[in-house]
């Protein structure tokens, strides 16, 4: 019995040493006395309020992916809502084998090389954000530069009188043999400047004014829609293969067959004017040499215009200049006859507005740069069943979120329902009186 209450003693021995080593463990060895602080508490939530409304979401909305780990990337797709939308890629892939596979040229160890460099580009999400809105350019050129391959027996008949009799029957006339029958070498510099150089540079020079500029999210949907364009344009092409102006001048009507090379038509001139092989050379050998009808010059000419137009209200006159500009030069370098114009300036705008209805962003006339947008919206109309049809791009998940980035018009990327721009748990309208920041916080943000 001792024995029992001799251990008993021990261990309350025991406890109380512990506790009373707890009770100096939670001791702060430094204590700073407290400053009363001198701005009444309601100032001091009204001013916590006001910067933390200050602190705008566009960081979020605007800022440029910089992870390296794939495993973001892994993590988006997880995350991923697939809709139909994200059909487009099994349509890239299905055109992408197709032309791989009857492409002669390079050999099969640089086509591995380079589609394992892309793939690496996709994994990694610094890159991926610059190469998953162009895989439809990088499959178009790749469909454009491999349809010479396809066997002649494969091919349709070549239409050689379709176009010259639209022409006539539209016009009255050939436009492109009235233009270009006077020729000066001024006209020829004029001429070459849009069909020649703007023509390859100025999708990149418009794309760098709409990144600075426009909401974010307008760049991907410019390139998705430059690319299916052109793809769509190919098709076309192939389809339908008709003979171009210069064919009518050097043969006139007669039948055209696929071992026939292209020409430079008015390029040679400049060829001649520049004293070396800048186009003779690669016309000659063009893939699609009986590719007139659309003309992609003007669809790409007319679809950067719309764009420009739609970020840039002010700069309307100005591209539209430029795209009859090009409209000009095709016909007066014998490229293209009028009606080719028109129906690539056709496809273009059903391609731009079908990419306005339902993926471009909105442009808010108060904001100057992409970095000083809270908030997005896209398509003509909000979204039904959403009180703002605001895209989330505020939340601190979304440069991890797949919904812009893998589907350009992804139902993910829709909010659901909230009344504010970001995320719910921030604050748009103050702290309460329970707020946990410490009034010391708020003293040193007043100091600074």
């Amino acid at each position: 019995m001792s024995g029992r209450k001799t251990a008993a003693s021990q261990l309350e021995k025991n406890g109380c040493g512990m506790t009373t080593s707890i009770r100096e463990s939670n001791n702060i060895p430094f204590s700073w006395p407290s400053i009363p602080n001198p701005i009444p508490r309601r100032y001091r939530r009204r001013l916590r309020s006001k910067f933390r409304s200050a602190q705008s979401p566009a960081s979020s909305i605007a800022s440029i992916e910089t992870s390296f780990s794939p495993s973001d990337t892994i993590r988006a797709l997880r995350s991923h809502r697939w809709s139909y939308y994200d059909g487009q890629y099994i349509i890239l892939i299905i055109l992408a084998i197709f032309s791989l596979s009857i492409s002669q040229a390079p050999g099969p160890l640089v086509k591995t090389g380079a589609a394992t460099l892309l793939i690496l580009a996709l994994l990694v999400p610094v890159t991926r954000q610059f190469f998953l809105p162009v895989l439809p350019v990088f499959t178009w050129l790749l469909f454009f530069f491999n349809a010479r391959f396809i066997p002649p027996e494969y091919r349709p008949h070549i239409w050689v009188k379709v176009l010259p009799a639209l022409e006539n029957i539209f016009y009255g006339a050939n436009l492109s043999n009235i233009l270009s029958a006077h020729k000066y070498v001024v006209l020829d510099v004029l001429a070459w400047i849009p069909y020649g150089l703007l023509h390859f540079g100025g999708p990149f020079f418009w794309a760098g004014l709409m990144f600075i500029f426009g909401p974010p999210g307008t760049v991907p949907v410019f390139a998705r829609t430059f690319g299916y364009l052109n793809i769509i344009g190919v098709a076309i092409q192939l389809v339908f293969p008709c003979s171009p102006p210069w064919y009518e001048n050097l043969y006139g009507l007669a039948p055209a067959n696929y071992s026939m090379q292209g020409s430079p038509a008015g390029l040679a001139r400049i060829d001649m004017l520049l004293g070396f092989d800048m186009y003779t050379t690669t016309f000659t050998a063009s893939p699609l040499v009986f590719g007139a009808f659309p003309s992609l010059h003007s669809g790409n000419a007319v679809l950067e215009a719309l764009f420009m137009s739609h970020v840039f209200p002010k700069l309307r006159p100005l591209v539209f200049c430029y795209a009859m500009w090009m409209w000009w030069a095709t016909m007066y370098l014998s490229h293209h006859y009028a009606v080719d114009l028109v129906a690539g300036a056709f496809l273009a705008a059903i391609s731009f507005y079908i990419a306005k209805a339902n993926f471009l962003p909105r442009i808010q006339t108060d904001k100057r740069f992409r970095w000083d947008y809270d908030y997005v919206e896209r398509g003509d109309e909000p979204s039904k069943g959403y009180e703002y049809g605001l895209t989330v791009l505020g939340n601190e998940d979304f440069r991890h979120d797949s919904s812009d980035e893998w589907t350009i018009g992804s139902s993910s990327s829709i909010s659901s329902g909230s009344r504010s721009p970001v995320d719910d748990s921030q604050s748009w309208e103050g702290e309460t009186l329970a707020s946990q920041h410490s009034d010391t916080e708020l003293s040193e943000i007043v100091v600074r």
